[in-house]
């Protein structure tokens, strides 16, 4: 049985360039997420029907397919954003449990998208 596909519009923020430092008060700065990066988290969880709360506790397997607006996006720094979507919607216990992934970059300059499933792996294979 294949496992579900799921579909999140819009283009997911690379998580590289969407940090801020910020000063705290004990003089140290901070790295937190900017405005983008928030955004695109909360249209996520808005639209993970399919798999959010499920909480995943097990290794699993990400396939994904990411279609940008344009090809200057790189596919590595969206990869760390959607699995932190993926903790952030109680979709995956924790982003550690990722033992491999599939992506693919495609490029969709009027629909980008993220089409992911989660395929929970049987013990004999991690």
């Amino acid at each position: 049985m294949n496992p579900p596909t799921e579909i999140i519009y819009g283009e997911v923020v690379g998580k590289a360039s969407h940090y801020m430092a910020v000063p705290a008060a004990d003089g140290q700065n901070r790295i937190i997420k900017d405005e983008f990066i928030r955004n695109y988290e909360k249209s996520f969880l808005s639209q993970c029907k399919i798999y959010r709360n499920r909480l995943i506790a097990k290794p699993f397997y990400l396939v994904v397919d990411v279609f940008y607006c344009s090809a200057r996006k790189d596919i590595d720094n969206s990869l760390k954003t959607i699995l932190d979507c993926l903790q952030y919607a109680k979709a995956i216990k924790d982003d550690n449990l990722c033992y491999q992934i599939r992506a693919t970059k495609h490029i969709d300059r009027v629909r980008p998208r993220v089409e992911y499933s989660i395929i929970e792996l049987e013990p004999r294979l991690f």
